[in-house]
């Protein structure tokens, strides 16, 4: 395997990381104000998921051009 293609596959799979972080903070909004004091915790979460497939989207962009 290629290390783009295993970029790619480490991108799948922080995608769907990224994803679920999202639907945590989401749900997490639903039920305030119970569960209040997870939010930063959560939302600290779903920010590194972001920051981190956004880093790696950037890195194949720069192995594909």
């Amino acid at each position: 395997m290629s290390d783009i293609d295993a970029l790619k596959d480490e991108i799948k799979k922080l995608n769907a990381r990224a994803t679920a972080k999202k639907m945590d903070l989401h749900d997490l909004s639903e039920e305030l104000p119970g569960g209040w004091e997870k939010i930063l915790d959560v939302a600290q979460e779903t920010y590194d998921a972001f920051k981190l497939l956004t880093e790696k989207r950037a890195e194949l962009k720069a192995l594909t051009s």
